[in-house]
């Protein structure tokens, strides 16, 4: 009996924080413009480069093709001349030849984050106050740079970032893995911000000045950090700026993976929140809205335990259909809503796991995370 009470508020309280996420979601003005200022500020775009896939050259095409109103002064960064990628960022440049724009062979490497060793570089060689950072698999549309920078007019705010989606989730394991990105985490990101301000950025754009970022005393400081991104904008809250999401979103763009490699993806990132946010992490599972309510039936069996999992199961699917499309603005197909629950189910087993070790595998390499959230080497994988 106690075992049936305790799964049966565990269920009924996954599904109230689960329409908690989907309110709070769909009251935020995503993809909303508003009419940029007549004067920008000049602003430098690091983007640091590893390696090419089908996708690249659109990526990059699309940051070179921003409609700003202002100087722009964009630094590719890369870790090595013989780099594949240099060929296709010398073509671009040749594209744009009007476009204050230039390859780096950023050296020598300060930490373990290859990414902010090359960022650390870039930032010396920046001209402007003003410093957007972006992946190099991240698409942006052409008024983004324009939208990005507004909040920042604000003083108070210290770093603006914004919300991607999952632009070609091509195989089924990368289906399955649309669903926590483009349905779940942007709308728990939102969730979180409604109990108090955000305290951390999300890595595919972040804008920032240079004061905020010598604040915290640069990119050095987080050159053995696995999570910079979030690094980034812990630190700047910390030091008392606010951390805004703008609404516009950009795309994230990557070549098809299979299972393990999602799998080995979806690990990462588990115990990287893990290491970042010990606390609200281990209680993320309260919040898994398949897991609880198939429990409950389990144990009690009942035809009323039946027909409530099946309601909340629906419901379940049905507003992570709405969270999808709200973000990528195309309805998911139907035929893929049973992924809804399976990436609920198959998260239960990512949780447990993330909590049984600190290996992680990142760009080919294996990594051990230590408690403190820096990286060390361990081999190549």
């Amino acid at each position: 009996m106690l075992l049936n009470i305790t799964l049966g508020f565990l269920a009924l309280l996954s599904f109230l924080l689960m329409l908690w996420q989907w309110v709070v979601a769909r009251r935020f003005p995503l993809h909303q413009r508003v009419p940029p200022p007549p004067i920008l500020p000049p602003l430098t775009l690091l983007k640091p480069l590893k390696g090419a896939d089908h996708a690249t050259e659109s990526c990059l095409r699309s940051w070179l093709a921003q409609q700003y109103g202002g100087s722009v002064q964009i630094l590719f960064g890369v870790a090595s001349a013989e780099d594949p990628v240099c060929n296709l960022v010398r073509q671009l440049l040749r594209e744009f030849p009007g476009a204050d724009a230039r390859l780096l062979v950023c050296g020598p490497l300060l930490g373990t984050n290859l990414k902010v060793s090359k960022l650390a570089e870039m930032e010396r060689l920046a001209k402007y106050d003003l410093l957007v950072i972006s992946d190099a698999d991240v698409w942006a549309p052409p008024d983004f740079l324009a939208q990005v920078v507004r909040p920042l007019e604000d003083p108070a705010i210290g770093l603006v970032n914004c919300f991607y989606r999952m632009a070609n989730p091509t195989t089924l394991a990368m289906k399955w893995e649309a669903v926590g990105v483009n349905a779940d985490f942007w709308s728990q990101v939102l969730q979180s911000q409604s109990l108090k301000p955000l305290d951390f950025a999300l890595g595919a754009v972040m804008a920032t000045r240079r004061r905020q970022l010598e604040g915290i005393g640069g990119f050095a400081t987080l050159a053995n950090c696995l999570a910079d991104d979030y690094q980034l904008g812990h630190r700047i809250a910390r030091n008392g700026h606010r951390i805004a999401i703008s609404p516009v979103v950009v795309e994230c763009w990557s070549e098809p993976m299979g299972w393990g490699a999602v799998w080995r993806h979806q690990l990462r990132w588990a115990r990287t929140i893990r290491v970042c946010q010990p606390a609200p992490y281990f209680f993320s599972i309260l919040s898994n809205p398949s897991l609880w309510p198939l429990l409950w039936l389990a144990a009690d069996r009942g035809k009323l335990a039946l027909s409530l999992t099946a309601f909340g199961l629906l419901v379940r699917i049905l507003v992570a259909r709405d969270l999808q499309q709200r973000l990528t603005q195309k309805p998911p197909h139907l035929v893929h809503a049973w992924l809804v629950p399976a990436r609920d189910l198959l998260h239960t087993a990512i949780w447990f796991l993330a909590f049984l070790g600190n290996r992680i595998e990142w760009r080919g390499e294996s990594l051990r995370l230590r408690r403190d959230g820096t990286l060390m080497r361990t081999g190549r994988t």
